[in-house]
């Protein structure tokens, strides 16, 4: 699914235009975005949070060359699912996996 799906699966729910909705989906992807770089972090209950994560400088290999090659320090942005969200996404294969066998 795309961002297009989306603005245009939220427009037809909402009633908004999809002009409309499209500026709410980047206002919220930017909203998103800004508080991480600032090192804030967001929480959606029922959703899941946003944070930063610190990785440590180390040493890694080119998969092509094989050559060791050394990270720097860095940071990254991770997504931690909230619990009802992993039991939703998990009752819903095995409802869509049950229907594809008796089918």
């Amino acid at each position: 699914m795309t961002k297009a799906d989306i603005v245009e699966i939220v427009a037809t729910g909402t009633g908004l235009t999809k002009l409309e909705t499209e500026a709410i989906i980047e206002g919220f992807l930017n909203t998103v975005i800004q508080s991480l770089k600032e090192g804030k972090g967001i929480e959606i209950r029922g959703f899941g949070s946003y944070k930063v994560k610190k990785k440590k400088a180390r040493y890694a290999r080119n998969p092509r060359t094989g050559e060791k090659v050394y990270v720097e320090e860095h940071y990254v942005p991770v997504f931690k699912f909230s619990k009802d969200f992993k039991s939703a996404v998990d009752q819903g294969m095995k409802l869509t996996l049950q229907k594809e066998e008796s089918n």
